[in-house]
């Protein structure tokens, strides 16, 4: 197995192609601009195609229609081209088109700091698009997880159909790693789908998706779509599809969900952090510890759909929680929706700058 030092985004190439992906296209954004500049120079030594777009509209449209034809394809931005992508996400999401978006986040709003940390976008991968929508996201807290959880993600979005959120941060992209470049096997879509039906499932809920133009011509519509695709006035067609479009995530949640727990098992504090803030609040566990404070790390990786099971058992008996974010508390209301019992408290950080494992440790004291 090699094992490489590397940059968080170039990483998460790395992890493109191991998965798959022949196809990106994207539009220069601080602080994800290396992986377009990496995907332009790996792409084409694996016999895959690279494009520089006008702008992040026309990224997310071309990603989209590479995959149609059949191609694993990605995007990747940060926050305000992030949010250009929406409407094509929206799209996407409701033709059942699968593609990997990766979203660095910068500070924000607007132009913000486009070089420091942010996790301001957690709210707007859930909800940034129009309607009621299917949605997974995924938080990566190093530059291996950048390599691993891209693979994953690619596997996701061509097993279920959807795009699917690559929610990184400033920290992850920018910092540098050893990471384990090891081989994946990437998934492919399922492509029989019997004729004239594109959209037709069976109890898995997901449709297959055969290339667009190969054996079969087929309809995509971001319209209300019966199982030939076409358009539909129906009432009963459209909350049949739109039921089962967002169903079939909550049908296969176990498969998608993934945690990671540190030092649960016996802690009295809880911290809950995802993505770069990760790496100061496993300090801080450790760090309380020996100070003789029970405390223990719980990290949704997949953010979206948020773990709450896996939550609720972890919280299960602690007198403190203590969610920490570099934004003004987004997961927070998450976990107080799911935890309404508890009291939690909240630690962020909006001006650019980076929560400390001294940060957390002091928050955590001074709560008690």
């Amino acid at each position: 197995m090699l094992r490489k030092l590397l940059q968080g985004n170039v990483a998460c190439v790395e992890g493109a192609i191991a998965a798959g992906m022949r196809f990106f296209a994207g539009y220069p954004i601080t602080p994800s601009t290396e992986i377009a500049e990496h995907a332009s120079r790996r792409l084409p030594q694996v016999g895959g195609s690279f494009m520089q777009m006008e702008d992040e509209i026309a990224s997310i449209a071309a990603a989209i229609g590479a995959s149609v034809a059949g191609v694993p394809a990605m995007t990747a931005t940060s926050g305000p081209g992030y949010s250009l992508k929406q409407e094509n996400l929206g799209y996407a999401r409701y033709a059942e088109i699968p593609l990997v978006v990766v979203n660095v986040q910068r500070m924000g709003p607007s132009t913000g700091m486009p070089t420091s940390p942010s996790q301001g976008d957690y709210m707007q991968a859930r909800w940034g698009t129009h309607g009621d929508n299917p949605v997974i996201a995924i938080a990566p807290a190093s530059c291996q997880e950048m390599y691993d959880e891209t693979i994953r993600a690619f596997a996701l979005a061509e097993t279920y159909r959807i795009p699917v959120i690559l929610l990184a941060d400033e920290m992850v992209g920018h910092m540098r790693e050893g990471v384990f470049l090891h081989e994946a096997v990437p998934v492919y879509r399922k492509t029989d789908a019997p004729k004239g039906l594109p959209y037709h499932t069976d109890e898995s809920l997901i449709p297959h998706m055969a290339p667009f133009g190969e054996g079969d011509f087929y309809h995509i519509t971001g319209l209300a779509h019966g199982e030939d695709g076409f358009p539909t006035g129906s009432n009963a067609v459209a909350g049949a599809l739109n039921r089962r479009i967002l169903d079939k995530l909550k049908l296969h949640r176990e498969d998608i969900a993934l945690v990671d727990e540190y030092q649960t098992g016996d802690a009295d504090t809880l911290i809950i952090a995802y993505g770069g803030t990760t790496r100061a609040a496993w300090r801080a566990v450790n760090d309380l510890r020996r100070e003789d404070v029970a405390a223990g790390l719980f990290r949704p990786v997949t953010v979206i759909p948020f773990p709450e099971e896996e939550l609720r058992e972890a919280a299960e008996g602690v007198s403190q929680v203590l969610v920490v974010e570099h934004n003004d508390g987004q997961m927070l209301l998450d976990v107080q929706r799911i935890l309404p019992d508890k009291k939690v408290d909240f630690l962020g950080r909006i001006d650019g700058g980076v929560i400390s494992p001294k940060d957390i440790v002091k928050k955590v004291r001074y709560a008690q």
